[in-house]
């Protein structure tokens, strides 16, 4: 009944599994739920799981310790992804408002420029119009001069005031007499 030469392994459950065959086969005693059993063999099979309990144990807990540091690992990685991606979160909202706020205050400095602009402009045509202003009084006072003064020779040409000159009179004049 006993398989362990060490070619195949026989494991707790299987040992167990044994034990409720052995004990299923046993002669039944008459009128009783009974049943007539070899005691040593069964302490023997009982005395082997005991053995080979504490070696199964001790893989189940090593299985179960490894379970328990791959997850422990796998908790501390997803711990960190997630912090890694809070950070990332914060990083982005963060340049996001700054690039908000850096485009309001471009938005704002380019509005006080345009003002400033159309201000100096302002400032500009009204120079251009005032200096454009007294040149244009200045010419037509000028002009003003210009038209008086060629009236006026128009008027002393018609009324012939503008008599021989000097040296006219002088060649229309009779020579002396000696």
């Amino acid at each position: 009944m006993n398989e362990t030469d060490g070619s195949n392994p026989v494991g707790p459950m299987e040992r167990i599994e044994e034990l409720i065959a052995y004990v299923e086969e046993a002669r039944a005693i008459p009128m009783s739920r009974n049943c007539k059993i070899d005691r040593a063999e069964v302490i023997g099979m009982l005395e082997e799981m005991q053995a080979e309990l504490p070696a199964d144990i001790r893989r189940a807990e090593a299985m179960l310790a490894e379970r328990d540091k791959i997850i422990d690992a796998g908790q501390r990685e997803s711990d960190r992804i997630i912090r890694e991606g809070e950070s990332e979160h914060a990083r982005l909202v963060s340049a996001h408002e700054i690039t908000v706020s850096a485009e309001h205050e471009a938005n704002r400095i380019i509005s006080e420029a345009r003002n400033e602009a159309q201000r100096l402009r302002d400032e500009v045509d009204e120079y251009v119009d005032t200096t454009l202003a007294n040149f244009e009084q200045f010419l037509h006072r000028a002009l003003s001069g210009v038209e008086r003064g060629r009236d006026k020779m128009h008027a002393l040409r018609e009324i012939g005031s503008f008599g021989p000159s000097e040296e006219e009179e002088d060649s229309q004049r009779p020579l002396p007499q000696i």
